[in-house]
């Protein structure tokens, strides 16, 4: 079962490692990426920056989705990882029962699209139009999004930033 579902352009860092993964008592982590799932040296990079003891799955978003859906995931507790909210829209159309989304970083390191800038949204979400659009429609699904870094901070809900 997937226990967190966030949406953090770094993926497998530090907050997620020590912080989220302590504070959700997740034994499994899967990060849905299509480029980190056919890059050798970023699976490397998010495997060493994991936990120890906890099993971590690196696969593209269909992938991810194909792995969710096998019944024996209900059985464990699954911190689920996207880097971007285009990512997020596909998983919650293929996933059902999710209806949480915790948002941590995003936008700030990415690369923008040409002619897409960015502005920011509250604090450390930095988002083009077609970033805005996608959360919208997670909103759209009845889907709780909130900003929260960290389990000590305050969540944010993310719905009232892009009105």
């Amino acid at each position: 079962m997937i226990t967190l579902f966030r949406i953090d352009e770094r993926l497998i860092h530090g907050q997620i490692a020590i912080k989220w993964s302590k504070h959700t008592g997740v034994d499994h982590i899967v990060v849905a990426n299509d480029n980190a799932s056919t890059n050798v040296l970023i699976q490397k990079t998010l495997k060493m920056a994991a936990p120890a003891g906890i099993k971590t799955a690196i696969k593209s978003v269909n992938d991810a989705i194909l792995l969710l859906r096998d019944p024996r995931c209900e059985s464990m507790k699954i911190l689920l990882l996207v880097n971007n909210p285009k990512d997020a829209v596909t998983v919650l159309e293929n996933i059902s029962g999710i209806t949480y989304i915790n948002v941590g970083n995003y936008g700030r390191v990415a690369p923008e699209k040409p002619g897409m800038k960015r502005k920011a949204y509250g604090n450390n979400i930095y988002c083009d139009d077609e970033e805005v659009e996608q959360f919208k429609k997670i909103i759209e699904k009845g889907v709780k999004c909130v900003y929260q870094t960290t389990p000590e901070e305050p969540a944010e809900d993310v719905g009232g930033l892009f009105k």
